[in-house]
């Protein structure tokens, strides 16, 4: 049996390849389990500087698997302790891609459904091909995306979450950049490129810079504006402590290449 997740790394550069491409990628219990365990590598990782998220096959995501939380109706209680602990845990999972140190960016093509368009909202970045679909459609089979609505609600207008999520209804590629949910939409044929090309220019850049930055930009999001200004200013005195910072600000103004040893 295949590896449900998958890695390769290059340049500095983790791709993470959800493997389950005849089911639609979706977030099974074992799945979560998988990318939990890759996060927590990555987090520790100094060497990957940024991180691709992408499904195998004709779709990045179609959300939970719902043949497994049918199966745990079986139990004694209904399967109240199996669904509080799977979306316990997808919810780690979800908070862990925000907290790792490396940006991450999904690779989106095909469908993203459900907490597949939550794991969508999630990542730091998206890059879409033009023919991807994004949807937190659990209300078309009686069941609220209320897991999915938090990542969704962080990254487009509140009119609009709540259009997609009262509706079920689906929206495409263009639209959702449109919204904010992707940065970037390319052709089909393009998509891995565009996804490595961003990975790449992120990679590029300072790591130890990028890293402070990443938890400040989190951070400050959960605060009031006196809160956010003071807390991110001694995080940027505190940037401006690293010698690499020394360094590179010495070259831009010296008009050189910085000589970074991070």
């Amino acid at each position: 049996m295949e590896e449900l997740l998958t890695r390769e790394d290059a340049a500095g550069v983790a791709t993470l390849t959800l493997n389950r491409p005849e089911r639609l990628n979706p977030l099974s219990d074992a799945m979560l389990d998988a990318l939990q365990d890759a996060l927590d590598a990555l987090a520790a990782d100094t060497a990957m500087r940024a991180v691709v998220l992408r499904g195998a096959g004709r779709a990045f995501c179609a959300g939970h698997d719902l043949r497994e939380m049918s199966a745990a109706r079986q139990a004694p209680d209904g399967g109240a302790e199996a669904f509080r602990a799977l979306f316990a845990k997808c919810s780690k999972v979800m908070t862990s891609i925000t907290r790792l140190p490396q940006p991450v960016i999904a690779q989106v093509q095909g469908l993203a459904a459900a907490a597949g368009c939550q794991l969508v909202a999630t990542c730091d970045m998206a890059v879409a091909g033009q023919e991807a679909r994004f949807g937190v459609n659990g209300v078309n089979i009686g069941l609220f995306c209320s897991t999915p609505m938090v990542a969704l609600t962080r990254n487009i207008p509140a009119k609009h979450a709540f259009e997609m999520l009262t509706t079920g209804a689906f929206i495409d590629a263009a639209r959702a950049r449109e919204l904010g949910l992707v940065n970037r939409v390319v052709p089909e044929a393009e998509l891995g490129a565009a996804a490595q090309d961003l990975a790449a220019s992120v990679a590029g850049k300072l790591a130890t810079a990028v890293r402070i930055g990443k938890r400040a930009f989190y951070e400050q999001a959960e605060m009031g504006l006196r809160q956010a200004y003071a807390h991110t200013g001694e995080v940027m005195a505190l940037n401006m402590m690293d010698d690499d910072t020394a360094e590179g600000i010495a070259a831009f103004l010296e008009k050189r290449p910085a000589r970074w040893q991070g």
